[in-house]
């Protein structure tokens, strides 16, 4: 019987002692949100690091917020909250059948902005990502936003058109999204390469990391926003945007001509380039001290 006793007076203690340290722990995390609902069953994932002014990064095609993960470690250290988006249908984001189109993102975007409950950001956009915040802004009328940093744009228009002889021809976007539903993982692979300036400025690892991302995307959606960026004229809106605009393009940029981002310097009033000579498309990786400086430098202002 005292054995018995004993026993259940040890599980007794136990398990106030249990209880006790549940009630005083202090939790570790900050409470934030890794996924965020932006409409009914579409959740978007999102990574939200540090303390101060925000900054928010949106990836490129068919990139997501993984891609900034050197902005992140640096930003934090500069004394910022910085936060990545993955839009809807890449990375750990939901992919739902649908639109994924620009005013779909743009709708995203603004919801996070507003359940994250944060104003005067500094929004960032990289590639296809740069499509998407220049529409964001003009859409709406630059809601939560004090700056704009285009990454590797992909100017005004993506694609050729009339009275626009820059960027990607007719057919070059045609072949382009065929192979996305052909043969994605050789555009993948073909496209990782692309992404350096000059040969050798990315290491193979860096290759292997960029491709193993942009093939975590959905097929689908992968499709389907390349061939909505196709479609998407922005010259008519850019007069409307009224908040400093930087412009960051690799000289050596083989996937978004140079020219790209010059067009968008002569439509944006005020804007300026920051120009990377030894950087292509992944000027975020090659010259990432210069990045990460002048990103922290258009941040502050």
């Amino acid at each position: 019987m005292k054995t018995i006793a004993f026993t259940i007076a040890f599980l007794f203690t136990f398990i106030q002692g249990q209880f006790a340290f549940a009630q005083t722990r202090k939790p570790a995390s900050l409470g934030r949100e890794e996924y965020i609902e932006v409409e009914k069953n579409v959740k978007l994932h999102v990574i939200d690091l540090g303390e101060g002014q925000p900054v928010v990064l949106i990836h490129g095609w068919p990139l997501n917020n993984e891609m900034y993960e050197y902005q992140y470690q640096y930003l934090i250290e500069k004394g910022f909250r910085v936060i990545g988006i993955s839009l809807r249908g890449f990375g750990k984001s939901d992919r739902p059948y649908g639109k994924y189109d620009f005013d779909t993102f743009s709708d995203d975007i603004k919801v996070v902005l507003e359940k994250l409950k944060i104003e005067n950001v500094t929004l960032g956009g990289f590639s296809m990502g740069s499509a998407v915040t220049l529409h964001y802004v003009t859409k709406y009328n630059g809601a939560h936003i004090k700056n704009l940093a285009l990454f590797g744009a992909t100017g005004p228009s993506w694609k050729q058109r009339e009275g626009y002889p820059y960027g990607i021809t007719d057919q070059g976007a045609a072949d382009l999204i065929k192979q996305t539903k052909t043969n994605r993982e050789q555009l993948v692979a073909g496209f990782g390469k692309a992404f350096q300036g000059q040969e050798g400025s990315l290491s193979p690892e860096s290759i292997k990391w960029l491709e193993s991302i942009n093939l975590n995307a959905s097929p689908y959606a992968t499709t389907q926003s390349i061939s909505a960026l196709r479609d998407l004229d922005l010259r008519p809106v850019l007069s409307k945007i009224k908040i400093p605009v930087a412009i960051f393009h690799g000289i050596n940029d083989k996937l978004c001509d140079f020219s790209q981002a010059e067009q968008l310097n002569k439509a944006i009033k005020g804007s300026y380039i920051v120009k990377f000579e030894k950087g292509g498309h992944a000027l975020f990786l090659e010259e990432m001290d210069k990045f990460n400086a002048e990103l922290e430098k258009f941040a502050r202002n």
